[in-house]
């Protein structure tokens, strides 16, 4: 993987511990999901404008995909209600370092170095101890959620991975992925919400804070799409889980969460698995 890679990824991860605090921040989650999906309906469709279709062999990965992220989306934000941000972050993302290099490897016909394979599962190992590490009764239902989370990330980051190499074009892929969120999300979100009176006003109330989030979003996942289409998936979705680095300095000014002993053993550890993975290319 070469530096120009690196970069963009580790800052895709930065801007993906941003705006998932951004969702934990809004109150209500379904509005949360709902005003992200309101930016990719806006970023996708000009997007689509511009940029080339995508070959029809990524049109099932990319229908599949976006069901799987609306998914995904509405059960983040779920998660965020039920547990700290610092907890569900990286179990949610830990899971999914787990699941896709399972996956690449195994049945994508990836080959990854011995050092490369040691860094992976440093990072991995060290995020599910940022999320396991001193867990309560009172979180167990949150935790849960985000290991469903962290199911749907696996899933459609292997659609993705595969998906954007048949398309031709990795930014006209991300532009119809956009897109085709961005028409789901506001509907189910608003179909799904108990008190539809109220949910354009708070719509309103959190638009700011929301759009910020979508765009962070937005930009932090075409990188990743980007990403996927020149470098292994094992190595990109590593390298952008560690956007859990800033959810925990986030989940601690921010939030108000602790960062114990553990937590700053575990990051450290993330951080040399990170190295690992560069170096071993």
């Amino acid at each position: 993987m070469n530096g120009v890679v690196l970069a963009a990824v580790l800052g895709s991860a930065v801007m993906h511990g941003a705006w998932n605090a951004i969702a934990k921040a809004i109150p209500d989650r379904l509005v949360s999901s709902a005003l992200i999906g309101l930016v990719y309906l806006i970023g996708g469709a000009i997007g689509c404008l511009f940029l080339p279709l995508p070959a029809a062999g990524a049109w099932p990965f990319l229908l599949a995909s976006a069901s799987v992220q609306t998914l995904y989306l509405i059960l983040l934000t779920a998660a965020y209600a039920k547990t700290e941000f610092g907890r569900a972050y990286p179990l949610t993302r830990g899971i999914a370092v787990l699941g896709v290099i399972v996956i690449a490897v195994a049945f994508l016909g990836e080959r990854l170095s011995g050092i490369q394979l040691a860094g992976v599962a440093v990072v991995a190992g060290a995020l599910l101890t940022l999320a396991v590490v001193g867990i309560g009764r009172t979180s167990i239902h949150g935790v849960l959620l985000a290991v469903a989370v962290g199911a749907t990330i696996t899933a459609y980051s292997i659609l993705d991975g595969v998906g954007v190499r048949v398309s031709g074009d990795p930014l006209g892929y991300a532009s119809w992925l956009f897109l085709l969120q961005g028409l789901a999300l506001p509907v189910t979100c608003f179909a799904l919400s108990q008190d539809k009176r109220s949910f354009l006003p708070v719509i309103r109330r959190n638009a700011v804070r929301g759009g910020i989030g979508g765009v962070l979003s937005l930009v932090a996942y075409t990188i990743v799409v980007w990403a996927q289409s020149v470098a292994p998936l094992a190595l990109v979705s590593a390298l952008r889980e560690t956007g859990v680095l800033a959810a925990g300095l986030i989940g601690l000014l921010f939030f108000g969460e602790r960062f114990s002993r553990w937590r700053t053993v575990a990051t450290a550890c993330a951080v040399v698995g990170i190295v690992a993975i560069r170096v071993g290319t």
